[in-house]
């Protein structure tokens, strides 16, 4: 069975090992199926010797949380996002992996009244303990408020799904600091409801490349795009890739983190309060996939006193939707995050700064006090 790979990616890999700490399943479990080069191997048997995809082979890619550490850590440059999207999506196709509930789940997040009406009732269900925990929700708003109104052109700024539907209050926070830096901001239309990053992950191109078409077409020009989602950023920033055309490279050119747009206009903020201790959580697709996870430090430091993780950056085990679908195995990589942050506390009070939905949501369902940075930038301009 071919896969959708580039055989020269696939061959790049020379089997060092340099990868093997920074991968968060094989951490958790010593398997060697479980680490980058572990599934590597197994997408060169499937690929160029034509073995049979099996049981074990749908393992060792399904349980993958793709959080990208291992790039950065590889000597070669083996870009291994690219070889795990590439094999799921051959899987999916074969209905090998993601069933069709799932399907339907990620089919809903395009379909935004549908998603908050959804998400709302899942909220009401929470109130009365009708939510299994194993879901790792934290808890969802009942009530999310407006947004703010826009205020001009300077930049679009990206709402999203789940990120609107759970964290609309962010959004607001986002457009007090942009304003506060001298920036005006609008939002796009209903059709860049999804930017399509649970589908990449999920291997289901087709339905990536029509959401992505979407976003792009509801942010003409050449003004800024404005992200405040780590993992929604990261896929955004690839749509070059993703759909390999001009436009979307362009496109792609014109995302931004909020922290690297606030960090780039630092001189521009306001005095504001001091928050006290803030550990700083870096998602994974802001530091290994964007690599801009300093900004955050950036735009933080100036109103807080900031506490660093010992552990290289490590996944938390959110993973999109990871924590749903592997449980047991993301609540095994969780341990290691509370055991840092635990660490990094000290046995003092610190809330824990995080930059992505998935994260923040994950660890709170732990019991981990988390914010977004630009909740804690805004009360501190507040």
């Amino acid at each position: 069975m071919k896969l959708h790979l580039d055989d020269d990616q696939l061959a790049a890999c020379v089997g060092c090992g340099l990868c093997l700490p920074h991968c968060p399943t094989f951490r958790v479990t010593g398997e060697e199926g479980l680490s980058p080069r572990g599934r590597i191997a197994a997408m060169r048997l499937v690929h160029l010797e034509d073995r049979e995809v099996d049981q074990q082979i749908t393992h060792f890619v399904e349980t993958c949380v793709q959080c990208r550490g291992c790039e950065p850590a590889c000597p070669s440059g083996v870009r291994f996002g690219a070889l795990m999207e590439g094999t799921r999506r051959s899987l999916a196709e074969q209905h090998r992996i993601t069933p069709r509930w799932t399907r339907w789940g990620f089919a809903a997040l395009a379909r935004h009244r549908l998603l908050l009406a959804g998400s709302t009732a899942l909220a009401a269900a929470q109130r009365v303990g009708a939510v299994p925990r194993r879901l790792g929700l934290g808890r969802l708003p009942v009530r999310r408020g407006a947004l703010t109104p826009a205020t001009g052109e300077d930049v679009w700024l990206f709402t999203g799904c789940v990120m609107d539907a759970w964290q609309r209050s962010t959004h607001r926070s986002t457009a007090a600091v942009l304003t506060a830096v001298g920036a005006t901001y609008r939002y796009p239309g209903a059709s860049a409801s999804c930017c399509g990053a649970l589908h990449v992950h999920a291997g289901l191109h087709d339905q990536t490349v029509e959401l992505a078409s979407r976003v792009m077409a509801a942010m003409p020009g050449e003004a800024p795009i404005v992200v405040n989602s780590a993992g929604c950023g990261a896929v955004m920033k690839e749509y070059g890739e993703l759909l390999g055309t001009a436009e979307a490279a362009a496109f792609a050119r014109r995302v931004v983190d909020v922290h690297e747009f606030v960090a780039r206009r630092i001189d521009r903020l306001p005095p504001g309060r001091s928050l006290g201790r803030v550990i700083v959580q870096d998602p994974c697709h802001l530091r290994h996939v964007q690599r801009v996870h300093t900004a955050v430090r950036t735009v933080l430091a100036p109103v807080a006193e900031l506490v660093e993780l010992d552990d290289d950056g490590l996944c938390c085990g959110a993973g999109g939707a990871y924590s749903a679908l592997q449980p047991e195995l993301a609540g095994e990589i969780r341990q290691r995050k509370l055991a840092a942050i635990e660490r990094a506390a000290g046995g003092r009070p610190a809330v824990v700064a995080s930059a992505n939905p998935g994260c923040a949501m994950h660890l709170a369902a732990a019991g981990v006090i988390t914010r977004h940075p630009m909740d804690l930038l805004a009360e501190a301009l507040s």
